[in-house]
């Protein structure tokens, strides 16, 4: 569910026109609607009622702060994979206590930021991190709260390319190795071993991968308290998917994911973390983008639009479906058309969709992608030297503009021509 409707003719954001935000924003741009980010917080919240548990929303998938802070305000956490994340949530206001460090690659800097900062977790990737975060930890003199991220050879069942949970994946130690692991952590000082992470991908529409790897990390769980380690806590990753289209088959729900998690590792006595991103941001959001041109080619024709891959790359890189709407309502049974859906990006993987059926379309109306709140304006660039575009924040009747439209000015006196030159 989200709260992009149709009122009157015009497609709505809760309460405010999508056509009034174009018309003092200029096109194209994001806008999110807060009810529907809070909305689906709620829905994992309410799912994990009844167990010791955080829900931290994976601001990879979206990080303006002001929707951070919406989101922190409400009781969640946040799960962050790089030091801008960690302070982009620590300028939205949340504690670090509540914020979880991911990610393969962190560097010394990044630990020391964290552990200068507060940091509820580091989620440890390889045997090599863990000997940084140890020297990093004792140069500063405190103790660096560890998890070790399993890699249990699940096929998630997903895109190739946003797989992590297979033994060929480069995330994670393999399950099998973790005892031996956990044995390190425990002789290394300044580290702290408190807990299991485990992640095995995105856009996951069906809980059996979940299952299986729940499964393992509950048999590791009694293996290492055998083993006499500390383990309370359980991070258990994110993933669950959405339907990009409104005919798919939808995926579980919030409330069949945590009735599944207390069947699994419910009975372990841990603390429950789980760190979804894409089902609570993924229809938070839509890019509305308007109509330069419609192009007749041999045998079909172009709806050439000013957004473009760099504002929304998923098409390019993932082959991703996104529904794509009018703004202004169509009449049941008008006229279509099937069309090539471009951006002006001068190359051929700047198409968003082929052959598809839309109301007939004129220059300068303007159309929604639907589903677009996850990974869309944090994956976008200024490729072709376009300024990377607004995001908007809807609440009830009211919007703001979150991030502004850099100038062209802005955006080329960032660089510096040297003095030799």
């Amino acid at each position: 569910m989200d709260h992009f409707l149709y009122r009157d003719g015009q497609l709505m954001a809760e309460d405010v026109s999508i056509a009034e935000i174009a018309a003092q924003v200029g096109t194209p741009f994001y806008v999110y609607s807060s009810a529907t980010l809070l909305r689906h917080f709620k829905l994992f919240d309410d799912a994990l009622d009844g167990i010791d548990h955080l829900v931290c929303f994976a601001m990879k998938s979206l990080s303006n702060q002001a929707v951070l802070k919406l989101l922190g305000d409400a009781g969640a956490g946040m799960d962050v994979v790089s030091g801008g994340e960690y302070l982009r949530a620590k300028a939205a206001g949340v504690s670090g206590d509540k914020i979880v460090f991911s990610g393969i690659g962190k560097t010394r800097d990044e630990m020391r930021i964290a552990l200068e900062g507060g940091i509820r977790q580091f989620n440890v990737e390889s045997e090599p991190e863990m000997e940084a975060l140890s020297e990093v930890a004792v140069s500063l003199g405190k103790a660096a709260p560890i998890t070790v991220r399993v890699n249990p050879d699940v096929d998630a069942k997903t895109h190739a390319k946003i797989s992590t949970g297979k033994k060929e994946d480069k995330f994670g130690i393999p399950i099998s190795r973790a005892r031996d692991v956990y044995a390190m952590a425990a002789d290394l000082p300044g580290l702290k071993v408190i807990g299991i992470d485990v992640h095995i991908g995105s856009q996951l529409t069906e809980l059996e991968p979940f299952r299986l790897a729940y499964r393992k990390v509950a048999e590791l769980t009694e293996q290492l308290r055998s083993d006499g380690h500390e383990i309370s806590r359980l991070d258990l990753g994110g993933g669950l998917g959405i339907p990009y289209a409104r005919d798919n088959n939808a995926p579980p729900l919030p409330i069949e994911y945590g009735a599944m998690i207390k069947e699994e590792v419910g009975h372990l006595g841990c603390e429950i973390e789980i760190e979804p991103g894409r089902l609570i941001s993924g229809n938070s959001g839509i890019l509305v983008t308007k109509v330069i041109y419609v192009k007749s080619g041999e045998g079909r024709k172009f709806l050439i639009v000013d957004g473009a891959m760099n504002d929304l790359i998923r098409p390019a890189m993932y082959e991703a479906h996104h529904d794509i709407i009018p703004v202004i309502e169509p009449q049941a049974g008008g006229e279509q058309t099937q069309y090539d859906i471009v951006g002006p990006i001068c190359e051929s993987g700047d198409t968003f969709a082929k052959g598809r059926n839309m109301p007939t379309l004129n220059a300068d109306e303007l159309v929604a992608f639907r589903s677009a709140g996850a990974y869309g304006a944090v994956m976008a660039s200024e490729y072709n030297s376009r300024p990377l575009i607004p995001e908007v924040l809807v609440h009830g009747d009211q919007f703001a503009v979150i991030r502004r439209r850099p100038t062209f000015e802005e955006m080329i006196n960032r660089d510096s021509i040297p003095e030799w030159l």
